[in-house]
């Protein structure tokens, strides 16, 4: 899978995507990810991308034709259905883990990097989706696209172990189950029994049990939408 960041900002990404899982799955040639400058496709001499909003106002807004130049640059017309292009914006749907999973089974994702005041509205009929990663406001799209691109990364087939992800929070629409380690006993808080009972059956029933009662108690809003 290849992952193409469109952004003001490529050296932000420096280091994150240079570690861990991600790095792993670059070695495997699972993953590629690219930064591609916004500013490469600025006009005139000073590689302008930005202008006052029509009908006044405070900020920028990111200029239509700069962002799609950008998106053209990198869109391969052969994918076709295996490719997207995602704006980062609040107005956008949650991304959820749902959607990770469905962006994960593409050949290419694009991520597009709002920044400054906005982007020129007209660039959301030249992009596939819009996504937010919540209800608050950041200065830009670069730290979204840093958070969707590592979770959709260790959905990738061959990044993890198959059983590594399957019963992972909001895989189910519940949270995770407890987990221990040792010691089995730590200033008077022990490691629940059946945990150390070897009955992978009576273990798997509790962990279930266990994911309920942790979302009831934390999240009760997903087993609402369930």
């Amino acid at each position: 899978m290849k992952i193409t960041i469109l952004t003001l900002f490529p050296e932000m990404f420096v280091g994150p995507f240079d570690m861990s899982i991600l790095d792993r799955a670059k070695e495997k040639n699972l993953l590629t990810i690219e930064m591609v400058n916004i500013r490469d496709f600025g006009e005139g001499k000073h590689k302008v991308v930005d202008d006052k909003p029509y009908g006044g106002g405070i900020g920028m807004v990111m200029k239509v034709a700069v962002l799609d130049k950008a998106i053209q640059s990198v869109r391969d017309k052969k994918l076709s259905h295996e490719e997207k292009v995602i704006l980062l914006d609040p107005r956008g749907a949650v991304f959820t883990q749902k959607v990770a999973v469905g962006f994960s089974k593409l050949t290419h994702l694009i991520l597009l990097c709002g920044h400054y005041e906005g982007v020129d509205e007209r660039i959301r009929q030249l992009v596939d989706e819009t996504i937010s990663i919540g209800d608050f406001v950041v200065t830009g799209g670069e730290i979204p696209a840093m958070l969707v691109t590592d979770a959709v990364s260790r959905l990738i087939t061959g990044v993890l172990k198959n059983e590594a992800t399957a019963y992972e929070s909001f895989s189910e629409k519940l949270l995770e189950y407890p987990q221990y380690t040792t010691p089995a006993i730590y200033r008077y808080m022990k490691v629940p029994q059946v945990l150390r009972s070897g009955n992978h059956n009576e273990i798997e029933k509790w962990r279930k049990e266990q994911a309920v009662i942790v979302t009831k108690r934390h999240r009760p809003d997903l087993l609402q939408s369930s």
